[in-house]
């Protein structure tokens, strides 16, 4: 009995049919899948562009919130004399008093000192509304923040910036330094914080975000 050899190119022809019978079975299976899974009734909308309505250009995924710093970075820096509390303990208020000239005055800020000079820093952004120097007070820097706030910071040495300029939250402004109005306390800060035209304890306004207020 003769045996048939089949032919070289055959084979191959044998091999595409099938790879193709493959392709259009695996074609027609997607659709019919996809047709269970997917009906029209689903009312299924596509979008390629912007998916919000914010017509900003950035919109913030964390919080934004910034906290209130205290005006010196310096774990040494302690309060030399405290915020005149007029609802105040008697104790409290007395060590709120200065004492100017005969006169007794009541502290309008919080004073911060340290046996060494130390960095006065921004409390938050702000501008810098004025520079002056004060034979009472010292040179005094005032900026402008952001709700209403006003921060002064006065007894200053090597202050590093002027009228109108932009400053960021912890930038050094100026060194600490002294007064005549407090030459008892030597080397240190006092530091006031205006909020809404009132004046106002610092203390009780550190770690709060401006929204807070």
């Amino acid at each position: 009995m003769n045996s048939r050899k089949v032919k070289p190119y055959v084979i191959p022809i044998i091999y595409g049919i099938c790879v193709i019978a493959f392709l259009f079975s695996m074609y027609f299976l997607g659709g019919f899948v996809n047709n269970i899974l997917f009906s029209e009734d689903d009312n299924l909308e596509y979008v390629d562009g912007d998916i919000t309505d914010n017509d900003d250009n950035d919109i913030p995924v964390v919080s934004t919130s910034v906290k209130i710093v205290r005006p010196f970075l310096d774990s040494s820096v302690s309060i030399a004399k405290t915020f005149y509390d007029y609802e105040g303990e008697a104790e409290e208020q007395e060590n709120s008093i200065l004492f100017y000239e005969d006169t007794y005055i009541q502290n309008s800020g919080v004073d911060y000192a340290s046996t060494d000079q130390f960095d006065v820093i921004s409390i938050l952004d702000g501008t810098v509304i004025s520079v002056e120097e004060n034979d009472i007070l010292g040179t005094t820097v005032e900026i402008r923040h952001s709700n209403d706030l006003i921060s002064i910071y006065q007894s200053l040495s090597d202050v590093s910036v002027k009228k109108d300029d932009q400053i960021i939250q912890g930038q050094i402004i100026a060194k600490s330094g002294v007064s005549n109005i407090n030459k008892e306390l030597g080397n240190h800060l006092h530091f006031e914080l205006y909020y809404k035209g009132k004046i106002v304890n610092p203390e009780e306004y550190y770690n709060k975000s401006v929204e807070e207020l």
